[in-house]
């Protein structure tokens, strides 16, 4: 990071003010990494991979509101959690441990009650916050794409959301679709 920001950022800036490159970021899956690159640079966007999903939204506190007043948009990786909530046992790349197993259960319950698979809720949610351009679901084959793609169109009820938020699932605070 220190050479990032005594060198490499320098020669990033001056890429963009030539109008070679025409945004620059950086993409990393710890906040407080981008918390500190807000600190002394201006920057276009940041990749975030598995830290604001339906399982985590702590940069509602701190990162995606200093996005929002510099003007740095969020691509949010990993949305399903390394697939924990698409029905797989892993998250952040590793055996997902209990608490975090109990927790993705609970969000499949809610959504099973108002008929919504639990990824279309997982992919649909990051895309609400305003800071949020976009979502890397990180499908493994051609056919997991075009299951993404449906999952994104399917229909969520607001009534999801809010039972979601009452259940203490979700941060009270955080954007809906």
């Amino acid at each position: 990071m220190q050479r990032l920001r005594e060198s490499g950022y320098a020669a990033l800036a001056r890429l963009k003010s030539e109008g070679t490159v025409r945004a620059i970021g950086i993409g990393v899956n710890e906040t407080a990494v981008l918390m500190e690159a807000l600190s002394w640079g201006e920057w276009d966007a940041f990749l975030l991979a598995g830290r604001y999903t339906l399982l985590e939204q702590a940069p509602l506190d701190d990162l995606l509101p200093l996005c929002l007043a510099r003007g740095t948009s969020i691509v949010v990786g990993g949305p399903l959690n390394s697939g924990l909530l698409a029905g797989r046992d892993s998250w952040n790349y590793a055996p997902a441990p209990e608490p975090m197993k109990a927790r993705a259960a609970a969000l499949g319950a809610v959504c099973a009650r108002h008929g919504v698979a639990l990824p279309a809720a997982a992919l649909q949610f990051p895309l609400a916050h305003p800071a949020v351009a976009a979502v890397i679901p990180g499908p493994r084959s051609a056919a997991e794409t075009v299951e993404n793609l449906a999952l994104m169109r399917q229909p969520i009820p607001a009534d999801l959301w809010a039972e979601l938020k009452a259940e203490g699932l979700l941060d009270p605070r955080a954007p809906t679709p």
